[in-house]
């Protein structure tokens, strides 16, 4: 099974997920998404998800002095950002628990 659309569908959810532990920038939130499980996950696809969750108005932006390089771009969830991932987690839940009877031999009769 292809997981790349899989991942793609549920990408928002990861992000405003790994937001909710703390603020992070790009680069940091892909490793850590890569660390965490999502192995596939494209650098681009990630930048993609916080540019568009940020103007979507789920997260709040800060920039901050490197000691390291340029300056880095930190996301954080704002009240919006928790909302919605509290709407996604309920969703996947019920997407999970219904494909968890399905799998089980449950199924629609």
């Amino acid at each position: 099974m292809d997981t790349t659309q899989v991942l793609k569908g549920m990408l928002d959810t990861a992000v405003l997920a790994a937001l909710r532990v703390h603020p992070s920038y790009g680069y940091d939130l892909v490793r850590r998404l890569r660390h965490d499980g999502f192995s596939d996950v494209a650098d681009a696809s990630v930048y993609g998800t916080l540019r568009r969750l940020h103007r979507a108005g789920l997260l709040a932006s800060e920039i901050v002095e490197s000691d390291a390089g340029p300056p880095r771009k930190y996301y954080a969830l704002n009240q919006a950002g928790t909302d919605e991932l509290a709407r996604s987690a309920e969703t996947w839940q019920r997407i999970t628990s219904t494909m968890n009877r399905l799998l089980g031999g449950e199924g629609t009769r």
